[in-house]
C-alpha cells in the first residue's frame, strides 16, 4: 500500500486527475493532499501515527460537476477500498432502511474481494504451473497406454488430485509435452476433467446493529448453501472440453486452493482501516434546513437529525462489527458533497460539521469547460463513441466547430432547463448519433462528418422547442 500512494506526490496526483476531469482545481489540491498524508503518517513513530486523524473533506457544487469522479480516481490512484453511497437512503435506527454501519461493512466486502483479487493475480504463475504439471501428467501417463477413456487418441481424464499411476516418466518426456502444450499441438484435443465440488456449510450472522436488509441477506444465503447441501450432489463432476479450457479451469482451481482466505482477510481489514475511502453523496438532503437544531422540526426532519446523530460516531472512529471481524473507522477517509441549494453546510448539526474540516466549492460548467469536457480527457465521451461505432466500420470524425456547437448546446441547454452538468453531453451526444447509431450495421465503410453544420441540423429545433426540449435534451 505505501508503495503506491507514495509513488504520487500532490502536484502529480492533480495531473492525474487532469487527464480525466476538467478544472475543478480547489478540489484536485485537496484531495491529492488527503492522499499524501496518508503516506506521511505512515513515516511517523507508532504513538504519533494513532494521533493523526484523515482531514474530511465536503465538496459543495451543483451536480454533474466532478465530485463523485475526482473521489473514484483518487481511490484508484491510491488503490484503496472505495464506496460510494448516498445519505438520503440512510435511515435512523428504529426505522425501517438501511443504518449507516451499513456502508462500514459493505466496504470492508469490496476491501476482501480486492485483496483476494490482487493475492490471486500475484500467485497466477505459480498457479498456472501447477495446473500445467497436472494436464502434463494425465496427457503423458495416456500416451503410455494408462488412459481411462478407450480412444486413447482424443480423450484424457484428469482428477482434482492428479492421476493415480505410479508409471515413472522421465523428465525429457514431461517437457517434450510441456512444449507441445506451450505451442498449441493440443489445442484441439478433448479432455474430460474431474472438477471438485466443495459441499457448503450453511452459516447466518447477524452482527450487532444490522439492518434489516443485511439480516435478510445472511438469511438468504444460510438457505442458499443448505439448498445445496440437501440436493444430494456428488463431489466431483466430469467435464469434457478442449485442452485449453481444461488448462484455465486447472489454474482457477490452482489459484483458489493456494489463496489463504485468512491472510486475505487480514491484509483486507488492515487495508480498509488504514486506506478506506466513502464518499458520501448527498449530504446536503439530510441537513435540517435553516434555523432547526439537532432536536428540531417535525416529520423528515426527525430522521434526518436521527442519520446525522448515527453517521458522527462513524466518522469520528468507532469500531462497527462485520462477518470478517471488528473494524475501526479512525483513520478511513471520509468526502462528502452537496449541491446545498436550499440549505447550508452551517445546517449540519455542529458536531459534524467539524468532523469536515475541509470545504471546496466546485464551480458550475462553462461552455468553454464542456468543449474541454469533449476534447481533452482521455475517457471523453468523443473517444467512446468513435470507438463503439469503429466495430461496425464506421468512422466517425469530429471537427472543432462541431465539438464547439455540442459544448454550446449543452451549455444552452443547461441554461434553459435544469443544470444537470456535464451529464448534458451524454443527451446531447445520444440524440446527436441516435440516426447513425441505428443505422451504424448498414453504413460500414463510411466515413461521418461531425460539423457545426451537422449539429445544427439535428439539434437547433429541439433546443429552439422548449417543451420539446424538456423532453429530449
Amino acid at each position: 500500500m505505501d508503495t503506491i500512494e507514495s509513488a504520487f506526490t500532490p502536484r502529480e496526483t492533480v495531473s492525474e486527475l487532469d487527464r480525466y476531469i476538467v478544472g475543478q482545481g480547489k478540489a484536485k489540491r485537496a484531495v491529492a493532499i488527503a492522499l499524501r498524508n496518508r503516506w506521511r503518517r505512515r513515516q511517523l513513530s507508532d504513538d504519533l501515527r494513532e494521533e493523526v486523524s484523515p482531514k474530511n473533506i465536503i465538496m459543495i457544487g451543483p451536480t454533474g460537476v466532478g465530485k463523485t469522479e475526482i473521489a473514484r480516481r483518487l481511490a484508484r490512484l491510491g488503490q484503496a477500498p472505495f464506496i460510494k453511497v448516498e445519505a438520503s437512503k440512510f435511515t435512523e435506527v428504529g426505522y425501517v432502511g438501511r443504518d449507516v454501519e451499513s456502508m462500514i461493512r459493505d466496504l470492508t466486502d469490496i476491501a476482501v474481494n480486492m485483496v483476494r483479487k490482487e493475492e490471486t493475480e500475484r500467485l497466477q504463475a505459480e498457479a498456472a504451473r501447477h495446473a500445467e504439471d497436472r494436464l502434463i501428467e494425465l496427457l503423458l501417463e495416456q500416451a503410455n497406454g494408462h488412459s481411462q477413456h478407450s480412444d486413447a487418441n482424443h480423450y484424457f481424464a484428469v482428477g482434482p488430485a492428479g492421476p493415480s499411476s505410479t508409471t515413472t516418466i522421465s523428465h525429457a518426456e514431461r517437457e517434450s509435452m510441456r512444449t507441445q502444450l506451450r505451442n498449441g499441438q493440443l489445442d484441439d484435443v478433448t479432455v474430460t476433467v474431474q472438477s471438485a465440488v466443495q459441499s457448503a456449510t450453511p452459516t447466518f450472522e447477524i452482527m450487532g446493529g444490522a439492518g434489516m436488509e443485511d439480516m435478510m441477506s445472511s438469511l438468504k444465503d444460510a438457505f442458499g448453501n443448505l439448498q445445496g447441501m440437501m440436493s444430494g450432489k456428488s463431489e466431483t463432476r466430469d467435464v469434457d472440453m478442449k485442452v485449453p479450457d481444461a488448462l484455465r479451469m486447472l489454474t482457477e482451481e490452482e489459484s483458489e486452493k493456494m489463496v489463504q482466505m485468512d491472510r486475505v482477510v487480514e491484509l483486507a481489514l488492515e487495508k480498509v482501516q488504514t486506506s478506506g475511502i466513502i464518499f458520501v453523496d448527498e449530504i446536503d438532503k439530510i441537513a435540517l434546513g435553516s434555523g432547526r437544531g439537532a432536536s428540531g422540526g417535525t416529520g423528515p426532519d426527525i430522521s434526518r437529525g436521527g442519520v446525522q446523530r448515527d453517521l458522527l460516531p462513524i466518522v469520528e472512529g468507532c469500531m462497527v462489527n462485520t462477518k470478517h471481524g471488528p473494524v475501526r473507522t479512525d483513520h478511513m477517509l471520509f468526502i462528502a458533497a452537496g449541491a446545498f441549494h436550499e440549505t447550508k453546510v452551517s445546517d449540519l448539526i455542529p458536531e459534524l460539521q467539524g468532523r469536515f474540516p475541509i470545504r471546496v466549492e466546485l464551480s458550475a460548467l462553462s461552455e468553454d469547460d464542456f468543449y474541454r469536457i469533449l476534447s481533452e480527457p482521455q475517457n471523453s465521451l468523443v473517444r467512446q463513441y468513435e470507438a463503439l461505432l469503429a466495430t461496425e466500420g464506421v468512422t466517425l470524425r469530429f471537427h472543432e466547430d462541431g465539438l464547439r456547437a455540442l459544448a454550446r448546446m449543452a451549455y444552452q441547454a443547461n441554461t434553459q432547463l435544469e443544470n444537470i452538468g456535464a451529464r448534458r453531453l451524454h443527451t446531447v451526444l445520444e440524440n446527436l448519433l441516435e440516426e447513425i447509431s441505428f443505422n451504424a450495421p448498414e453504413l460500414g465503410g463510411k466515413t461521418i462528418e461531425v460539423n457545426a453544420g451537422l449539429v445544427t441540423d439535428r439539434l437547433a429545433h429541439v433546443l429552439d422547442d422548449e417543451d420539446l426540449s424538456r423532453y429530449i435534451l
